[in-house]
């Protein structure tokens, strides 16, 4: 068993439905992207949300102050980092972070990386941070989950999320283009049967 994250909600219906469907975390996302979400939306989805549910903001090389601001005004309650952020703008942000890195072939991943984040695998795409639906090569991802706490991400749906889970043993695994009807508007039964999965 795995913890959830569905990532790129930008509506207060799909969020409150991944809640009830029994996801561990949301991801917002407020870097550019067809899923990115103004802050007054932010801010309702997280209102709307039992206090139970973790809600992740996702940004991608923006200012520090920028990514604080946004933290504090929408109650975030994780920050994910998915773009080149060096250990140094972790260290100045402070509090939870979530570190993603890009998996293409032969990667390889210090297992102390980024000291204190958890680190998120996804798979590197040119001109793409996350949400390709594309997935990397599972037994890159292996080692690290060995020594880290690591969220799976990549090309995950109802379909293959068992068993990525089965090869990886990751603590948490992260879906969004996966469970949608179209990119920042869920599909309902296919979160149901996405978490389902994951939870067995």
């Amino acid at each position: 068993m795995a913890l959830v994250k569905i990532c790129g909600l930008t509506n207060r219906t799909d969020a409150e439905a991944a809640a009830a469907l029994g996801a561990d975390a949301v991801g917002l996302v407020f870097a550019p992207s067809p899923r990115r979400v103004d802050l007054a939306n932010a801010r309702a989805i997280r209102e709307g949300l039992p206090p139970w549910v973790v809600v992740v903001g996702v940004f991608v090389n923006q200012p520090l102050d920028e990514v604080r601001r946004v933290r504090e005004w929408c109650g975030l309650d994780l920050v994910q980092l998915h773009g080149d952020e060096p250990p140094s703008y972790l260290e100045a942000l402070g509090g939870p972070i979530i570190k993603s890195l890009a998996m293409g072939p032969g990667t390889v991943v210090d297992p102390r990386a980024y000291a204190g984040a958890t680190l998120l695998l996804d798979t590197a795409a040119p001109g793409a941070r996350g949400g390709t639906g594309r997935c990397f090569d599972w037994s890159l991802a292996r080692p690290v989950a060995r020594e880290r706490r690591v969220i799976l991400a990549g090309g995950l749906g109802p379909d293959n999320v068992r068993r990525a889970i089965e090869q990886v043993k990751p603590y948490a695994v992260d879906v969004s283009s996966g469970v949608e009807i179209k990119p920042g508007r869920k599909d309902h039964a296919a979160m149901a049967r996405f978490i389902t999965q994951a939870k067995q």
